[in-house]
């Protein structure tokens, strides 16, 4: 779909002189009068060109974080909106409709509207004078200075609202918590024996990290209902289709990760580190693209002054510190979503027990590009249904299946709660600011500078009437309402444990112990499990031990994985001669690392093809499936091994044999050229980047594979990372992908791709003092 969309990029381009620079900043540029401020408003720029924005109130701090953000980022803040909306086919035709419809069921558009309608005035405010801001960057552009990619497109911004910016909450909701497509694959092994089931949706490991609660000695079981389901391959294939037109939509934007698993966090009590200060750590995991998901920005004003990163679009900061606390975030990924399968009557209502209720209908129009040349476009109308139990993804006449979600409820909203943490002074003001988080739940982390640390979810997780959502429910009997959401006072939390650090790495983190149901899909348990360790055996923690975990690739998988073949003599002594070698890293020019991933390809699929029969075993991703993977090897359970397959030896010398032929095909027979960097290469893409004539200009560097699912380092899945020690904020370490600017001839556009690549994060300077020393160019904005 990509390469066909280029072909349409291409055709637009009928004209010349459309690479002006985007930025109006520059080190000539030192007074610039704009239309909106009340006072003057300082921004200077540093070598990174990172903004440090020193406003004389919170009305001008927010107008000249929207004018500045825009000034960099603008189209690709316009095409956050156009996606989470639904508009996309206005730029791209017919190839993106598809996705749009799937983000018009969804009906975002007029949900944040009614989040901005509910919101508190101090927040209204907010989000108002950041769109006046970003409307005011709009007003100075003309047709020739338009950032590239409107020109390229030939259309021109629209003006930014303020519930713009709360839509652009709904990309991480989509990004972070869709759950329905792992259940219905769950739902589609129904019939398995509920022993292979359990095992085959392994929950708990000998290498988990719990934060709260504790396991009973009962082995890890896996929801399954007592029956197979009547529509289970139905709903797999409806799942199979949405998770293209998603994976497409989120992957053009950077918000793309499988299952929900992204990131890694962690806090260190000063008792364990050397100065005695504390220190957070955070790098979130998302597939890049360019520019940069993240944006870096300094915010100053007389209530305070914060520092991190956020989303373009987005007011405030999302992921930093202020003066007084640091926090990060990674993603928990509990069942937010429920199928139901509803039954109609021809007077479009649905069956509830013995009641018969209308159902919503919404009709849609979407604007679609008509061809190649020009922005002209025509209307589709596509007809949206809800029932009381979600919004329908698909209709089979009688039988319809409904979503339920949380991000659509209008009072779940991100933005209250990171504007509230950005003013926060110490944990109980942090915990109320959190209270109100209703985005993709996530595992928030806190340092603060009187040597406290903590943990605390946030988010909304339904409390069901019946069962846990693993499972589609029958609309018709009333099963699986939602009563409420778990309270914030009863989500998982920690607050200076006796360890004296705290994990998360989308782990399960929650023993049997707590009273709530979180879900049933983990990230598999390795990255927290490393980091957990080299943390445990290091006393004097510093700053540049934070930073060496994050570059951090032993895979405690792989290890483990070559060791069991090696203890079996299960593979052929050209393998096992270099398994012998294996130092347990997965880094570019590492020959075992790219064997084992080979040779536990093949082992996954012969096992699987050898217990379901004609199923096509290469299709099957889910969360723990590597975790799954290990435990055959570690523990060689007999109801997984047939007659046909013969033991797990021989699966493992024909695993080999099969890797190693096909590395042969791949790269050769002389091993020397066969490297886990060569298995793929990856670089930042620019939506636009694979145009003819114009794409060159977006190019970004290639770099070859390293790192994976079970290493702290995850390669280029790293969005930014984040190292801080309160009471030591000029010592702060925050660096993102590739650069500040979104404008491609800007040298501020991939410069920062060296230190992201070598993991040699820059130190971003927070007080006043050290800003002004680093400052390259200053602006002052005046009211007009």
């Amino acid at each position: 779909m990509k390469s066909k969309i280029i072909v349409v990029l291409a055709a637009l381009l009928a004209f010349s002189g459309c690479l002006s620079a985007q930025t109006i900043d520059s080190p000539e540029v030192k007074n610039l009068a704009v239309a909106g401020l009340k006072q003057e408003v300082a921004i200077r720029r540093d070598s990174r060109w990172i903004p440090y924005i020193e406003a004389q109130n919170e009305s001008d701090l927010y107008f000249a974080q929207g004018f500045v953000t825009a000034s960099d980022r603008l189209w690709q803040m316009d095409l956050y909106r156009r996606v989470a909306s639904g508009r996309t086919a206005e730029l791209f035709g017919k190839l993106t409709l598809e996705e749009d419809k799937r983000w018009r069921r969804f009906g975002f558009g007029s949900i944040v509207e009614e989040s901005y309608k509910t919101m508190p005035n101090e927040l209204k405010r907010v989000l108002d004078d950041y769109a006046r801001g970003v409307n005011a960057y709009i007003a100075t552009l003309n047709k020739d200075s338009l950032p590239v990619e409107f020109q390229v497109l030939q259309y021109s911004p629209e003006p930014w609202k303020p519930s713009d910016s709360l839509i652009i909450g709904k990309i991480l909701a989509d990004g972070l918590s869709t759950s329905w497509f792992e259940d219905a694959l769950k739902a589609r092994f129904s019939n398995l024996p509920k022993e292979k089931f359990d095992q085959l949706f392994i929950e708990k490991t000998p290498f988990d990290v719990l934060v709260v609660g504790k396991d009973s000695e009962e082995s890890s079981k896996a929801a399954k209902s007592d029956a197979a389901i009547s529509n289970a391959e139905e709903i797999y294939q409806l799942a199979e289709r949405e998770s293209i037109i998603r994976k497409s939509s989120l992957e053009r934007i950077g918000f793309y990760q499988d299952f929900n698993a992204a990131s890694n966090n962690w806090v260190v009590s000063g008792k364990r580190t050397l100065d005695g200060k504390p220190i957070l750590a955070n790098d979130p995991h998302l597939d890049g693209t360019a520019p940069s998901i993240w944006y870096l920005s300094n915010l100053s004003s007389p209530k305070g002054r914060v520092s991190g990163v956020t989303f373009p679009g987005t007011p405030g900061i999302v992921l930093g510190h202020n003066e007084f606390i640091a926090w990060g975030a990674t993603n928990l990924g509990p069942d937010v979503q429920d199928l139901y399968i509803e039954t109609f009557n021809d007077k479009n209502q649905t069956l509830t027990g013995d009641r018969w209720t209308d159902a919503k209908v919404r009709n849609e129009e979407i604007k679609v590009r008509k061809g190649l040349i020009g922005p002209e476009t025509e209307s589709v109308d596509f007809e949206v249904i809800e029932t009381d139990d979600g919004v329908v993804i698909q209709d089979k006449g009688e039988k319809k299946t409904a979503l339920k979600w949380t991000a659509r409820y209008p009072e779940n909203n991100e933005f209250t709660a990171f504007y509230y943490v950005n003013h926060a002074k110490n944990w109980e003001e942090f915990k109320s600011a959190l209270k109100t988080y209703g985005g993709a739940t996530q595992n928030f982390v806190y340092a603060d500078v009187k040597g406290n640390i903590g943990f605390h979810n946030g988010g909304a997780i339904p409390i069901r009437s019946s069962g846990d959502g693993s499972i589609p429910y029958d609309g018709s009997k009333n099963e699986g309402k939602w009563t409420k959401f778990i309270p914030f006072d009863e989500l998982p939390e920690s607050y200076n444990p006796p360890e004296g650090f705290i994990v998360t790495a989308n782990q399960r983190l929650a023993g049997d112990s707590y009273k709530h149901f979180l879900g049933h899909s983990w990230a598999d348990p390795y990255r927290a499990r490393r980091i957990h360790d080299l943390i445990a055996n290091n006393s004097k923690m510093t700053i540049n031990d934070s930073m060496d975990i994050q570059r951090d690739i032993f895979s405690i998988s792989y290890s483990n994985f070559a060791r069991e073949i090696i203890k079996m003599g299960a593979a052929s002594e050209e393998t096992l001669k270099a398994l012998r070698s294996f130092d347990g890293k997965i880094s570019p020019d590492s020959k075992e690392a790219l064997l084992i991933s080979e040779i536990r390809k093949a082992f996954l699929n012969t096992i699987l093809r050898g217990n379901l029969g004609e199923l096509e075993a290469n299709s099957y991703r889910w969360s723990m499936q590597n975790s799954f993977i290990d435990w055959l090897v570690r523990e060689k359970p007999a109801n997984w091994m047939t007659k046909e397959l013969g033991d797990y030896k021989a699966v493992l010398i024909e695993s080999d044999k099969y890797a190693r032929e096909t590395l042969m095909k791949k790269f050769g027979t002389d091993e020397k050229n066969w490297r886990y960097g060569k298995s793929s290469t990856f670089n930042f893409r620019h939506p636009l980047a694979a145009a003819p004539l114009i794409g060159s200009i977006f190019a970004t560097p290639s770099f070859e594979s390293y790192g994976g699912f079970s290493t702290p380092n995850v390669g280029s899945a790293v969005s930014m990372r984040h190292v801080t020690s309160p009471g030591n904020w000029d010592q702060t370490r925050h660096g993102i992908a590739l650069g500040q600017s979104g404008d491609p001839k800007s040298p501020y556009f991939k410069d920062q791709f060296d230190g992201w690549r070598s993991g040699n994060t820059p130190v971003f300077p927070f007080t006043k003092e050290a800003v002004e020393k680093t400052a390259i160019s200053v602006t002052r904005l005046s009211a007009k």
